[in-house]
């Protein structure tokens, strides 16, 4: 890889914003299925999806730069691996619409206070504001949905019984659990959220039922308990309370699986660093580091058996 100018490394981060309110647009009006049979030209995808075929052209060429749709003959796009990504339904297509909507206003009035301004901007904390917003809940959870397959890969190679009752805490519409019982067959789940969360409970089969509750209350007992994406959107306080509500209802052998980022040190890159600033803005969360996740532990009345990035293991200490 050539390395770019200091100049050139600072453009790329400033324009960032550009970048993601382009694959928002994108997304939301579905520029990768109308190119799902092919190339076409861009006054054609403008008169489909209902958008000037100026501003879809420009667009487009800017996207195309980062791969992400190619412009082959003049004026004619079609996909790439990158946009293919963006079709409805895999969950990428929600997070640029994320991103680029109600996410993308609130990184706007980001500020080094250390208050979320998402409560700031919309009177309300993010949560409460999912639940009045149905469509954006449903986008969420689908969005969720996103990297599941690594996860659910991740959890099905850990030791399991047949007979083992796993409780997906903040399961959302139980996607992940429903990918994780199909390739560990002698398992069954439960998916424990809250009841406005869109799901198809049918979808969930007959080995899951869901439950619907607040995890800073109660949760079902279980064997095994799943946090996938959840602790890092609670600040430190928080988080262990939800560790200690699971404590309570976990025997003395069950485990608890937290799927979240382990923040490596010094400049080395990770995903967790940026995460980690959206979810300053947005909520009082945190993503930790190997520290912060053993203290976090300790907190909530656990000991971790294995920390790595992507999967904490912990037990009732």
């Amino acid at each position: 890889m050539s390395e770019i100018s200091p100049e050139e490394r600072v453009w790329v981060l400033m324009r960032g914003a550009l970048a993601t309110r382009a694959l928002a647009i994108v997304s939301e009006l579905g520029v990768a299925d109308a190119l799902a049979e092919g190339p076409k030209p861009v006054a054609e995808i403008a008169q489909e999806i209902g958008a000037d075929a100026d501003a879809l052209h420009r667009l487009l060429r800017a996207l195309a730069t980062e791969d992400v749709f190619a412009e082959g003959k003049p004026g004619v796009f079609g996909n790439t691996a990158e946009s293919e990504l963006l079709r409805r339904g895999g969950g990428w297509d929600d997070f640029s619409h994320l991103f680029g909507g109600v996410w993308y206003r609130t990184m706007g009035d980001l500020r080094a206070d250390g208050e979320p301004s998402f409560p700031r901007l919309f009177g309300t904390d993010f949560w409460d504001w999912l639940a009045a917003h149905p469509d954006e809940r449903a986008a969420f959870d689908r969005s969720m949905q996103q990297g599941h397959e690594r996860r659910v890969e991740r959890l099905a190679e850990l030791d399991w019984r047949d007979d083992e009752t796993v409780v997906d805490v903040g399961g959302g519409n139980g996607a992940l659990l429903v990918q994780l019982l199909r390739l560990q067959p002698g398992l069954r789940g439960i998916v424990f959220d809250l009841p406005e969360t869109v799901r198809d409970e049918a979808a969930l089969g007959d080995r899951i039922a869901f439950v619907e509750g607040d995890f800073f209350r109660s949760v079902p007992e279980g064997d095994a308990y799943v946090l996938s994406g959840i602790l890092h959107d609670w600040s430190d306080e928080r988080a262990a309370a939800i560790l200690r509500t699971i404590g309570a209802a976990a025997p003395r052998d069950a485990r608890v699986l937290i799927v979240d980022a382990v923040v490596p040190p010094g400049n080395e890159p990770g995903s967790g660093k940026w995460l980690d600033v959206l979810v300053l803005a947005l909520l009082d969360g945190r993503e930790r580091n190997e520290q912060q996740w053993r203290e976090l532990l300790a907190a909530g009345g656990f000991a971790p058996i294995e920390i790595s990035d992507g999967l904490i293991e912990a037990m009732p200490a």
